[in-house]
């Protein structure tokens, strides 16, 4: 599932935007049912229907496309069903956002690469969740004023309870979307940023949150408390990304995609809508899943993921480790050549080869090894770049076949034992011996593949640093390990250019 991730993340945000934008506010309370009302929920049931087989079929790679196709469709059936609602009193404002929208988002969409998609989630996580805070400001401003009035009945505690989560998770999710796309975009340092005693800050102002929400729903027409909840929601975004590292920032992003589900289901149980509980509803289960099965691809748990500052100082080791070994470098032409008569080959992707974007150029590479007689699998990690599934959908860019791709890591490993040549393109944390050997290490207990049990490996990366994570790896320094440093797209390019020239020189 996790090769799906990117755009399920995409396409069920998009669903919650969409719908908090344009419902109306006094939401569905018509006391007859003509046919207008028996239209739109007949459109409402085939959207749930739609979208929840598009999430059935994004589990499988081979039925990717299928199921963003079930869900566009679904979409399009549940717009239909929003602009029958009777409460439109006109059109212009909605015609004028939607065609603003596809002026501003089509080309956002199309140009941006596949390497950019991480921060493009998060960036569209904070517009979505911008749509589902405001729907809860002005659906309590509306209620509150009303109810003040004299002209309608005061809010109920339910209602006020769904308006509360409403704003608390969509404003956490704006300001936190906004400060995982900068460290992404690395606007702002990837490392975490602390201050003493911040884990006790943020607790106590969730405290106080979940307080002034008691208060909300006891009492809802206490505005003070309202506009707490919208103040510290904001806050708290701020204050509990800003602590976390890069290398958490998959999970980072999985887990506002589930906030921005609960604040669009919560949206939908404030103004009365099925299809926006059911959309928010699969968002949030998603996000939250996805957000599980990546901290088990670490072995963390969710505390350790927000309270932890992973990445926040280099590794030190629990004993004494001796004077620091220098990595061994191999020349591009001996590297060529060995790859050339090499029977087994598994490529590691990680972010390296996304930013370089030399996933098309590893193909052609892996076409002329596999032209010579070896054979070539790619080992892909849960947690491989910076969101889930990343990898997975770069590589199927290229049109690399999905039966190539080991996303099992045992699995992986497995072949790792018998492979020629471990080639690593860009990555770092889940190839780090430290996760396994050295307990003070904040990788420790991750599961990581194994190249070094590989006849040799070939470590392609830019630079001596120690990668997005600040964490040091000693598998640069193994006796079987050669580093090739460069850029990734121009040293695979020379490397296929070497075996051309040896094709040629025979």
């Amino acid at each position: 599932m996790t090769a799906a991730i990117p755009t399920l993340a995409a396409s069920m945000h998009s669903m919650a935007g969409v719908f908090a934008a344009l419902l109306p506010q006094d939401g569905l309370s018509s006391a007859e049912l003509g046919t207008r009302d028996l239209v739109i929920q007949a459109t409402y049931l085939i959207a749930a229907v739609l979208f929840i087989l598009g999430l059935r079929s994004l589990t499988r790679p081979a039925q990717a496309r299928l199921g963003m196709q079930q869900a566009a469709f679904g979409m399009l059936f549940a717009v239909i069903g929003t602009l029958l609602n009777a409460h439109i009193l006109t059109y212009q404002y909605i015609i004028i956002g939607l065609v603003v929208g596809a002026i501003i988002g089509y080309p956002m969409a199309m140009k941006v690469p596949m390497t950019a998609m991480p921060q493009f989630i998060a960036f569209s996580h904070a517009f979505g969740a911008i749509a589902a805070t405001l729907v809860g400001i002005v659906e309590y401003r509306h209620s509150f004023t009303m109810g003040m009035d004299g002209m309608m009945p005061g809010m109920s505690s339910g209602v006020a309870a769904a308006i509360g989560f409403e704003v608390l998770f969509g404003a956490l999710t704006v300001t936190g979307s906004f400060m995982a796309f900068g460290k992404l975009q690395e606007l702002i340092t990837g490392r975490p940023i602390t201050f003493p005693g911040q884990n006790a800050f943020n607790i106590t102002l969730i405290g106080v949150a979940l307080i002034s929400l008691g208060v909300l729903i006891y009492n809802p027409d206490t505005a003070w408390a309202f506009y707490t909840i919208v103040g510290l929601g904001f806050f708290l975004g701020v204050s509990m990304v800003l602590p976390i590292g890069g290398g958490d920032m998959p999970v980072v992003i999985s887990l506002l995609n589930s906030y921005a589900g609960l604040a669009a289901s919560a949206t939908g149980f404030a103004i009365g809508n099925n299809v926006l509980i059911i959309a928010g509803a699969l968002e949030g289960a998603g996000g939250f899943i996805l957000s599980i099965i990546m901290s088990k691809a670490m072995n963390r748990s969710f505390a350790n993921i927000i309270f932890g500052a992973f990445g926040s100082a280099p590794s030190s080791k629990g004993k004494d480790a001796g004077p620091a070994k220098e990595p061994k470098t191999i020349s591009v032409e001996d590297a060529a050549t060995q790859l050339a008569y090499a029977g087994s080959v598994v490529i590691i992707p990680g972010y390296g080869m996304a930013v370089a974007q030399a996933q098309h150029v590893c193909r052609e590479l892996h076409e002329l090894v596999e032209k010579h007689g070896g054979k070539v699998s790619y080992a892909i990690h849960p947690v491989a770049g910076r969101m889930p599934g990343h990898l997975n959908v770069i590589l199927s860019e290229a049109g690399i076949d999905y039966g190539a791709l080991l996303t099992d890591v045992e699995d992986a490993n497995r072949v790792l034992q018998t492979a020629d040549i471990a080639v690593i393109i860009g990555a770092n944390d889940i190839v780090n011996p430290d996760a396994e050997d050295d307990k003070a290490s904040p990788l420790y207990g991750m599961p990581i593949f194994r190249p070094w049990t590989s006849k040799v490996s070939f470590v392609v990366k830019r630079g001596k640093g120690t990668g997005f994570s600040g964490v040091e790896n000693p598998l640069f320094t193994k006796d079987n390990t050669f580093m090739i440093y460069g850029d990734a797209k121009g040293v695979l390019g020379n490397l296929i250019k070497e075996i051309k020239a040896l094709d040629e020189g025979h």
